[in-house]
């Protein structure tokens, strides 16, 4: 019976909603975002000088075509293996003298293609972005 007389207890009293208002008048609010990047960055510059070779001359003669023929080059360097042109030497031609004891004049030049510089960049980037909000409100 007692259990009873607590549930008719709840059950018909009734129950009012009390509105809610707010107290303040006006507010702010404020946040920060802060935001950082960091880049690394690795920057490698081959340069490469390439095979030159250059006949002239007068009171001479060729046994063959001037223009040599081209093989390959394989070089090694700091682990690396790089591979260009650069003139058969075994396969140019020969010069001899239009006549013997006549002025003569006769200049060959060839330069072996090489690696002439090798850059290697590494930096490091770091910004940083800060974006501050401030919001104002009022009732």
């Amino acid at each position: 019976m007692k259990w009873f007389s607590v549930c008719v207890l709840f059950i018909s009293s009734p129950l009012y909603a009390i509105p809610v208002v707010p107290n303040f008048t006006q507010g702010t609010s404020s946040s920060t975002t802060r935001t950082t990047t960091n880049i690394s960055e690795s920057i490698r510059t081959i340069e490469f000088s390439g095979s030159t070779y250059s006949v002239s001359g007068s009171g001479v003669t060729s046994d063959g075509n001037i223009s040599p023929s081209y093989t390959d080059l394989q070089t090694t360097l700091n682990g690396e293996t790089y591979t260009w042109k650069q003139v058969d030497l075994n396969n140019k031609a020969n010069f001899s003298l239009n006549q013997n004891g006549a002025a003569f004049q006769f200049t060959e030049v060839y330069k072996q293609p090489s690696v002439s510089r090798i850059t290697d960049l590494t930096r490091q980037i770091t910004s940083e972005s800060v974006t501050d909000t401030t919001t104002v409100f009022s009732q």
